[in-house]
């Protein structure tokens, strides 16, 4: 590759290009090994049963009709992997096959960019934006024979990301050609899921707000995309159907209490103008109609004893940005339910999704249940990664111990 540093020592910081040094250094803050290989994290049974639920295998059909003798002629591989970066399927020519299991680039495997380093699929998740990553770009050196170009596939009614598609090979893919390909897939796997797709309620709205600052909500055939302070009202209203006082309301979305009813009638006026007037009603503020929200999906999966299925739809955080005090409470109060209910599963995958996603990266709780349910050849990273986070906290309470004492002096 032109500009790399050296035999198996990888770009310099000085050729890197920005997405992938930003990458390098998510891939160092998880404490991913250079030397390591991707962990397989799904037995058969395991697979088939994920495959089988999964939202993508109703796109497979259109993914290898576009990739399938693509990948096989020009001697690459098509894969698809679910939005914690474990591949579902990795199919095309078989003696690529055959190589890429030394680097456990198969079905089952952890790709994530968190667990695996950089790479076109796990990136790409990262970023939700199509990524090509050209052999030393690489993180992990065992992968630097490699190219690959990765795009994300969205929900096409949340618009959360469900997973990807990748292409990879040889340095023949080192084309931006490549990118272009496998991004038409993506956008084609989400058209035959829209096709697919159930139809909307009459009268009802879905709302996406996990994972992203901005929510989404579906209402009349149309995916309006809100500002920051409409997310925060359309998700107090979504979890108080009945309606919301606009002095209590007032209360649940501003910190400061000098802040006047005039402010939040402005904000409302706005939102009505946005929605339409037969959308958002007021004496009480509510929504007309029923409202399928994504983090009312979770609670309820919770509720009813389902924690691997509210996993799965607990795309991060509700709004991780607002301060609102009334989503900071329903933010804190979904995420504990959760975390309590994978830390009493003990399953090792799920605790795996939640350590290594970007919301628990640093969750001291999880990456201690996790070690106790690890089978034992996958402890040694994890094992690392607490004794990290354990250290951290160590060092920032002794700080705050001292800077107590200072100020009592």
């Amino acid at each position: 590759m032109t500009g790399a540093a050296g035999p198996g020592s990888g770009p310099t910081r000085s050729v890197l290009r920005p997405l992938v040094a930003a990458s390098w250094r998510r891939s160092v803050r998880a404490r991913v090994s250079q030397e390591g290989v991707a962990r397989i994290e799904l037995d058969e049974d395991e697979l088939a049963g994920h495959r089988d639920g999964h939202p993508l295998s109703a796109a497979m059909p259109v993914i290898r009709e576009l990739m399938g003798t693509y990948a096989t002629d020009g001697e690459h591989l098509l894969a698809v992997c679910d939005a914690a970066g474990r591949m579902l399927w990795v199919e095309g020519h078989p003696g690529t096959l055959r190589k890429a299991r030394a680097m456990n680039f198969v079905a089952g495997a952890r790709w994530s960019e968190s667990a695996a380093g950089t790479n076109a699929p796990g990136t790409a998740i990262a970023v939700d934006r199509p990524v090509q990553v050209v052999a030393d770009e690489h993180f992990r050196r065992r992968v630097r024979a490699w190219t690959c170009a990765a795009a994300p596939v969205h929900d096409p009614l949340s618009g959360r990301v469900i997973g990807a598609v990748d292409i990879t090979g040889g340095e023949r893919l080192a084309h931006p050609h490549s990118l272009g390909f496998v991004q038409a897939v993506a956008r084609a796997a989400e058209s035959q899921l829209a096709l697919l797709g159930p139809p909307a309620r009459p009268g009802g709205f879905r709302l996406s707000a996990l994972g992203r600052d901005e929510a989404v909500l579906s209402v009349g055939g149309r995916r309006v995309r809100l500002s920051r302070r409409h997310s925060e009202i359309v998700v107090v209203l979504a979890h108080r159907l009945e309606g919301v006082g606009g002095d209590e309301l007032l209360t649940q979305l501003y910190e400061d209490e000098s802040v006047t009813p005039v402010t939040l009638r402005a904000e409302l006026s706005r939102l009505r103008a946005l929605l339409g007037p037969d959308v958002l009603r007021s004496r009480p503020y509510r929504l007309a109609g029923a409202v399928d929200a994504d983090f009312a999906t979770v609670d309820r999966r919770l509720a009813s004893g389902a924690v691997s299925a509210a996993a799965g739809e607990y795309a991060g955080p509700l709004l991780p940005a607002s301060l609102a005090p009334g989503v900071v409470r329903l933010r804190e109060r979904l995420a504990d339910r959760l975390r309590a209910a994978l830390v009493d599963r003990g399953d090792p995958g799920l605790l795996a999704d939640w350590a290594y996603s970007t919301w628990g990266e640093e969750d001291v709780v999880v990456w201690r249940a996790l070690c106790a349910a690890v089978p034992a050849p996958q402890l040694p990273p994890v094992r690392a990664r607490l004794d990290s986070l354990e250290a951290e906290l160590s060092c920032t309470a002794t700080g705050l111990q001292r800077t107590g004492a200072q100020t009592r002096r």
